[in-house]
């Protein structure tokens, strides 16, 4: 039997060289593709998104890249230097950016939003601008507006890298109760960014969550003292973390969130004791973090206490961060029904 580990025991340190190394769509993406993205026939803007993204694919690499690129005509006329897919939770935003990235050559590098402040805070803002200055595309996913401050920052890191002619694509993370009235993340998007938004083609993609397509609600938690017995009938053998939640949630006040994917290295499982609701944004907004990391590397989740749908309070969801908030409770609550249902995540 694999032997037990414990993620509050860990505190992994992390060099510039492996930030860039990780670089690339995790595990779930790593061989998703245009075709085997699964279209809703209900909603046409899908299978439209991936026409568009075909055709944005098609500009990058082909001599588009860099000074001479722009002089000597590699970009093909009407073609703009960057794409942004708008749409709620769990429409494909991630696989669609995950399979652009797939279709085109390298140098090119994939992370969220935060991963790319976390890069410039190891590498300074030069030097990043120095490194992704060579690369032909740079994908950001779930580009987030609720940090002035870093959404000041990937601006002008955006910016500067389509002035080098680095090819551009992001995704948004707009709540699906926002498309349609006037308030969509595009439109704040390109106000933040200014001098780039006449270079972005904006492509929105419509549909409901496909996490909760015809599946039940998440799974109640399962009783404290027979936690590790369910989780040692149905993954023996695995690596599993087991940890207490309230302690693990301190703990990641001690490890920097560029961190999180290091932390969870090898850990097949994660079986988490007493699941209460975080009252402070802080520890919420670290928790977010690695629910986005749990869910890239797929991670079943087998939890006691309170449900995620749980996890943050009424003010938390119903605040600024309401859609960090709303993404990760989708992500665990889906984690979780794998945990305890054996349902595999598409």
């Amino acid at each position: 039997m694999a032997p037990i580990q414990h993620l509050t025991h860990r505190t992994p340190q992390v060099t510039p060289d492996q930030l860039l190394s990780g670089f690339h769509p995790s595990h779930r993406f790593g061989e998703v593709s245009f075709d085997s993205y699964r279209p809703d026939p209900a909603q046409p803007s899908q299978a439209g998104a991936v026409q568009r993204l075909r055709e944005f694919s098609e500009g990058v690499g082909a001599g588009s890249g860099g000074l001479l690129g722009r002089l000597f005509g590699g970009k093909k006329k009407n073609t703009k230097s960057g794409i942004y897919l708008d749409g709620g939770f769990g429409v494909g935003k991630t696989h669609l950016l995950a399979s652009l990235w797939h279709a085109v050559p390298g140098p090119k590098a994939f992370g969220t939003f935060v991963e790319y402040t976390n890069l410039v805070g190891a590498l300074s803002f030069r030097k990043t601008v120095e490194v992704l200055s060579g690369y032909k595309l740079v994908c950001i996913d779930e580009f987030e507006l609720d940090d002035p401050g870093d959404t000041v920052l990937m601006s002008r890191l955006m910016r500067e890298l389509s002035d080098a002619g680095v090819r551009l694509a992001a995704t948004s993370n707009t709540l699906p109760g926002s498309l349609g009235d006037g308030r969509f993340a595009a439109v704040d998007f390109q106000r933040e960014i200014q001098v780039l938004a006449d270079q972005f083609d904006v492509v929105r993609i419509d549909g409901e969550d496909y996490r909760h397509r015809g599946l039940p609600d998440a799974p109640e938690p399962i009783a404290d003292d027979r936690l590790r017995e369910h989780a040692a009938e149905r993954y023996g053998g695995r690596v599993m973390a087991v940890d207490s939640f309230p302690e693990l949630v301190q703990h990641l006040s001690s490890v920097h969130p560029s961190r999180y994917r290091q932390l969870l290295e090898g850990i097949d499982v994660l079986v988490l004791h007493n699941v209460h609701t975080i009252t402070e944004q802080a520890l919420a907004l670290r928790f977010v973090v690695l629910a986005d990391r749990l869910y890239d590397k797929d991670v079943p989740i087998v939890a006691s206490g309170a449900p995620f749908s749980q996890l943050f309070t009424d003010e938390m969801l119903a605040g600024g961060y309401m859609k960090k908030y709303f993404r990760a409770v989708s992500r665990l609550t889906a984690l979780a029904r794998e945990g305890q249902q054996g349902e595999q995540l598409v």
